[in-house]
């Protein structure tokens, strides 16, 4: 029997790292393309047509990996998704890879201004998301690509999949993951693979911004820490821990 691993997100914290170590494992597949995103939980009508059409369509040619995975970063943002994907893979193992929510907020920034859909200097976008959120195609992207800060509020996201995934649902975080070789052998003992398989990009960087971002000011910063405070203290209790950037000197 075929197990399923979901890596749902979120953007910015290291997914395309987490897909490549799950991926190069040899008792793993995970869906191709890689690019686009499949989301096939966010699609009702694909969802219809069922896991044969999922498997024929994601990993045609892996039949013989015992498990199968997908990595779709838009998927804790939707409750719905998470349903669909319990009613057909009640026994997936959901990964939420997080890191801190303003390395995220800025990396998001980064990316939306690479990718040409964002003009705004950093903290002028910053600043303004603080007071109100931006408008979007919603027919051109599956969510907001300048919800800079309230992709940021994880806990809140990942609420709809512990309750549809009890258990089943792991949350990573990059500060502590990335690189190292304790923190890959953990979550492929958790997956049920060789824990002692070690991944050619373990040690790489990928899906880095093409150019650095200018920092924030003291000021702004200050905020930002603000408006995390209370979802970062719900997020510890959340996972029944300290998080690792209230661990660093910044907070």
């Amino acid at each position: 029997m075929t197990a399923y691993v979901l890596v749902i997100g979120a953007q910015r914290c290291g997914t395309t790292y987490l897909y490549r170590v799950l991926d190069e494992h040899p008792e793993i597949a995970m869906a191709k393309p890689a690019r686009p995103e499949p989301k096939f939980f966010l699609d009702a009508e694909k969802c219809r047509k069922g896991l044969a059409w999922y498997e024929a369509t994601y990993f045609a040619g892996a039949e013989s990996r015992p498990v199968h995975g997908e990595k779709s970063t838009s998927y804790i943002e939707s409750p719905e998704a998470a349903e669909r994907a319990a009613t057909m893979i009640p026994d997936a193992i959901a990964l939420a890879m997080l890191r801190d929510p303003i390395d995220r907020a800025i990396s998001n920034w980064r990316f939306s201004t690479e990718s040409g859909l964002e003009k705004r200097p950093l903290e002028q976008a910053l600043t303004e998301n603080l007071e109100r959120p931006q408008p979007w195609d919603r027919s051109r992207f599956s969510v907001s690509p300048f919800a800079y800060l309230e992709r940021g509020r994880y806990v809140d996201y990942l609420a709809p999949w512990q309750h549809f995934f009890p258990g089943r649902v792991h949350v990573l975080f990059l500060e502590e993951f990335a690189c190292d070789v304790d923190a890959v052998a953990r979550l492929y003992e958790r997956i049920g693979v060789d824990r002692t398989f070690r991944p050619p990009s373990l040690r790489t960087s990928v899906n880095a911004s093409e150019s650095s971002a200018p920092a924030i000011g003291p000021s702004l910063s200050q905020r930002l820490r603000g408006y995390f405070e209370e979802s970062n203290n719900r997020l510890g209790n959340n996972v029944g821990r300290e998080l690792p950037w209230h661990l660093s000197a910044g907070y």
